[in-house]
């Protein structure tokens, strides 16, 4: 669990201090001051593994020079309270080593502080603490002012750069870090992350602290700022002392965004949160004796694994109201409405597939929650968009909800369904507006981004106001940043329909990629594009970068009907193909004159034709994180655009700054995503979740770059592009117990621990079960049973299979059962029946194939065989709906035959009639050959030639003859043209 800092203060005279001094302490060496006339010496001070001034673009070579540099940066301040420098602390994860770290610090401190026009003197500490471990951090010092050249070549300090400090700047600098970091972790393959935002913005009560090392104690020189050192150590007893009082309040904490954890993470969290070993033991055995650690066993690579009370109670809530939800049959809606839905869909171009038509019936049946996952581009918002016609129809009203902005964007867009963000939801709720009733559905799109504890809140408040829930989503995509795998559970309980038909790549063998990639083989499906020519290795990422943006401006030239974005996995890397793809539009003229505007993330230029993506939701303008438009006409002061919607939205920079650059996007930004053309710049942080959505997000084309200074082979690119970070939820591992004498609340474990004590007798494993694959989810078995809340049904199906199994054991052993046991069998079976008419025929022959399924239905765990039933019905439909479509194609084509009748009648005596009234030869010829042909042609059309059967008084023929129709229509045209000669 690594730990994040990032801080920024300006170094002040005001203050007493001195640029010179305070680079002397950070890069542990003896600078002379010139201003003070003394040397600043701390060459003895140990810790620093790294020390380097980087210069930016025109500044000399001799400021490479610390000494020189500084005394440089005073000697251009005449103010007694001039600000100096700014300085800049991170702390750079210890799971890395130390050449990890200093190329982490090195590559960020140049792309976003060097490349600004800054010059950066950079020092990394290495310290260890009294506990042993390593206390890795950064120091980095930063000019304020801007470089300028002189007449003679020179170079001085120029003007000061006010952009440098706005706030707004170092709150990208804050993001910019964690997505920095993460991205190194990802591709290092550590399992830690890191989170910008602050402890109060995460829900977490405690009080955030500066980084500080263990040298710090001995800041008394001048320059120096020793009061920190102070309140850091006492910002760290202070948490310490919280958590000794309240252990639950570090628990939170960790379990924020990971559900489970290991001793390592409690002890790396715990040593942030403490001062001193004698503290930091005290706040490691409240923490260990806390009745509300729970013990969970141990995971795939033998290490112990922990939760905490509040995540399993979370996951029993969530559990719950799923149940409950579930138990419900109140929202049926009526075959006339699907039909009427479904007809209509036809009319404007939409024909659903089998399988859509399947989750339509699915979604659209009387249960109280239902889950669709479905493969990217599988056409989930068409069936949604049809749904939601049968449910309006039905008298209920839609709600559509989201994650995140773009993504409720998408689902209303793509459904047609009103649509917003779940956090908007919950505000609302929380003020006592739009709340939900009975006769709502809530479709939540993109689940399984969503974490736990939001899901429980939603469902829980779903289930209290008696509304159904749709849950639409793939667990194969990007995960929840939140705690936990909330879809994945709720699938696996309560079964889900699946949709894998994909219909969003145009190429056969595009959609068997797709596939392979929602079902983890990556290897395959980036070999696929390999050998089509679509994945491209350059020497370095930066050549490979410029290979994308070559391709990109090519693509736009020939294809400029086409939408397209470009992806990466990082901020800086979208950044950097956002200013190369502008650079080359600019070069062609196909952007208008520049404006320099200052917006959330800095300043940047904008120009009519550019592409912008906005970065907040805005409802007074009707944009979402993620929109995309084209500027239209942009000033200092306002901009207007025309969003990829068709909308036009115009608004004044002062209300609305959060516009970027919009050719390229993050990987997360794109989940929701379709366009026709995608170029996607593989870097280290990618893994199976993140290759699955850039791969396709596709319509016609998608192409692959990488560098090879990344993956040195194809054969490593795809090592780290197949890699599963899937998140864990406490209830994936087999039996949780109490670190101490907890006992869980009766719920979701006591149902878990009663099923493995069936199956194990002996000694109980508490292994991690392995989570359930995407194309294992169709017919997902219940792994925990929710007692409290079992409906009617699961107690009749448990009835049911407990009889078909007393009467099956006794056969198997040769015996015969007796006449009460076909009683209670009956009985079973009428009381199944009354409650899912036609469900005890499915389960009997269900039963009948699967031994296996009927003992753990008789056991109480009968998810798999309602998932059998769901699954016969949803085929049953199917085929009903098949049928039906078949018989209406029957009487479309009845109908259109008796039309070509009539017209074939008509058109015979009309030509029969010019045959004889025709004034010329010629005439006549023409239309005896068009009689002729049109008797000839009944050969190739049996069917017209049935019906034309009994309308053969009507073309003039004995209505006895045994002669086909066509035959004695030949024989008419032979009489008429004899008897024609003879006149």
């Amino acid at each position: 669990m690594a730990i994040y800092h990032f801080s920024a203060k300006v170094i002040s005279r005001a203050a007493g201090s001195s640029a010179v001094a305070a680079a002397a302490y950070r890069s542990a060496d003896r600078l002379h001051d010139e201003r003070l006339g003394r040397s600043h010496d701390f060459s003895n001070k140990a810790g620093v593994v790294h020390s380097e001034v980087l210069l930016t673009e025109g500044a000399p070579e001799q400021w490479r020079d610390r000494e020189k540099l500084w005394n440089d940066v005073e000697a251009a301040e005449i103010r007694k309270d001039a600000q100096l420098a700014r300085e800049i602390e991170f702390a750079i994860p210890r799971e890395m080593t130390q050449e990890q770290g200093i190329e982490l610090a090195r590559d960020f401190v140049v792309h976003e502080f060097v490349d600004r026009g800054m010059i950066a003197d950079l020092n990394v500490h290495w310290d260890i603490g009294a506990d042993g471990l390593a206390k890795p951090h950064g120091h980095l010092m930063l000019t304020m002012r801007e470089i300028k050249i002189g007449e003679d070549g020179g170079a001085e300090f120029g003007a000061k750069v006010r952009e440098w400090n706005r706030t707004e700047l170092l709150t990208h600098w804050r993001e910019a870090w964690a997505d920095h970091v993460n991205e190194r972790l990802a591709s290092l393959d550590i399992d830690a992350r890191v989170d910008h935002r602050s402890l109060e913005a995460q829900g977490i009560d405690l009080e955030p602290q500066h980084k500080i090392g263990p040298a710090a104690s001995r800041m008394a020189a001048a320059g120096l700022d020793a009061d920190r050192v102070g309140e850091h150590l006492e910002i760290a007893r202070s948490n310490g002392d919280k958590i000794i009082a309240d252990p639950g309040i570090a628990l939170d904490a960790i379990t924020h965004r990971q559900a489970t954890f290991t001793n390592r993470d409690l002890a790396i969290f715990v040593h942030r949160h403490s001062e001193g070993k004698e503290q930091f033991d005290a706040v490691m055995g409240a923490m260990k004796a806390a009745p509300d650690l729970i013990a969970l066993g141990k995971d795939g690579r033998g290490e112990d694994r922990f939760t905490s009370r509040s995540m399993i109670e979370t996951e029993q809530r969530l559990e719950r109201a799923t149940a409950t939800l579930d138990a419900r049959r109140h929202h049926g809606v009526a075959d006339r409405h699907r039909e009427l839905a479904l007809s209509r869909a036809l009319e404007r171009g939409l024909d659903l597939s089998t399988e859509q038509r399947g989750a339509l019936e699915h979604v659209t049946s009387s249960r109280g929650v239902s889950n669709v996952i479905g493969y990217a581009g599988t056409g989930k918002s068409a069936m949604l968009g049809v749904a939601r016609e049968a449910w309006e129809a039905a008298s209920y009203q839609v709600q559509g909800a989201a994650l995140s902005g773009i993504a409720a964007e998408g689902l209303e867009h793509g459904s047609g369904i009103a649509s917003r963000t779940l956090a908007s939801l919950e505000h609302h709720w929380a003020n006592d507006r739009e709340r939900l009733t009975d006769k709502h559905v809530l479709v939540i799109d993109e689940a399984g981004m969503v974490g736990t504890r939001q899901l429980e809140r939603v469902l829980s408040e779903a289930e209290r106001q008696g509304a159904k829930v749709v849950l639409v989503g793939d667990p194969q995509q990007l995960q929840a940043i939140e705690a936990g795998a909330a879809f994945r559970s709720v699938a696996e309980r309560h079964g889900a329909v699946e949709i894998m038909d994909i219909r969003r790549q145009q190429e056969d063998w595009q959609r068997e990629a797709t596939r392979e990639l929602a079902t983890g083989h990556t290897g395959e499906a980036i070999g696929r594009y390999a050998e089509a020519g679509f994945v491209h290795a350059g020497e370095t990422r930066a050549a490979a970068r410029a290979e994308l943006v070559d391709a990109w401006d090519r693509d736009r030239r020939h294809y400029p009907d086409a939408n397209r974005i470009i992806l990466a996995h990082t901020n800086d890397e979208v950044r950097a193909l956002n200013e190369d793809v502008r650079d080359r539009l600019k070069a062609s003229g196909a952007l208008g004159a520049e404006v320099a505007i200052t917006v959330e993330r800095g300043q940047r230029m904008f120009a009519e034709n550019d592409r912008v993506m906005f970065l907040k939701n805005e409802r007074s303008i009707g944009v979402k994180n993620g929109s995309l438009g084209t500027v239209q006409n942009v000033d200092r002061m306002r901009m207007a655009l025309m969003l990829d919607d068709g909308r036009s939205v115009a608004f004044d920079l002062k209300d609305y700054a959060h516009v970027d650059h919009g050719y390229a996007a993050t990987i997360h930004k794109a989940q929701g995503m379709t366009v026709d053309r995608v170029q996607v710049l593989a870097t280290p942080g990618v893994d199976s979740n993140s290759t699955y959505v850039a791969l396709s997000r596709h319509r016609e084309q998608v192409d692959l770059y990488y560098g090879r200074d990344d993956f040195a082979t194809r054969n490593k690119l795809v090592r780290a592009a197949s890699r599963e970070r899937g998140k864990d939820m406490a209830s994936d591992y087999r039996a949780p117990t109490p670190a101490k004498s907890f006992e869980p609340k009766r719920g979701i474990f006591d149902g878990l621990k009663l099923s493995i004590a069936r199956e194990t007798p002996a000694a109980v494993t508490t292994e991690r079960r392995r989570p359930v694959k995407l194309a294992e989810v169709r017919v997902s078995a219940r792994s925990i049973d929710a007692d409290p809340s079992r409906s009617p049904l699961d107690k009749a199906v448990e009835r049911f299979a407990s009889v078909t199994k007393q009467i099956v054991d006794v056969r198997r052993v040769g015996g015969k059962e007796l006449p009460h046991e076909l009683d209670a069998y009956r009985t079973a079976r009428a009381e199944l029946d009354a409650l899912r008419p036609g469900g005890a025929s499915d389960l009997r022959e269900a039963f009948g194939k699967s031994y296996q399924l009927t003992k753990e239905a008789a056991a109480g765990r009968t998810a798999g065989a309602m998932a059998e039933m769901d699954r016969r019905d949803a085929a049953r439909a199917a085929e009903r709906t098949a049928a039906e479509r078949a018989a209406r194609e029957r009487v479309r084509h009845a109908a259109d035959t008796e039309k070509r009748a009539d017209l074939f009648v008509a058109t015979w005596k009309k030509e029969s009639a010019r045959v004889k009234d025709a004034p010329t030869y010629g005439g006549r010829d023409a239309a005896r050959a068009n009689l002729s042909d049109m008797a000839k042609s009944l050969h190739r059309d049996p069917q017209l030639e049935s019906l034309l059967q009994n309308r053969r008084a009507q073309l003039g023929l004995d209505v006895m003859s045994t002669k086909t129709l066509s035959q004695d229509l030949q024989l008419s045209l032979g009489r008429g043209r004899g008897m024609g000669i003879g006149m």
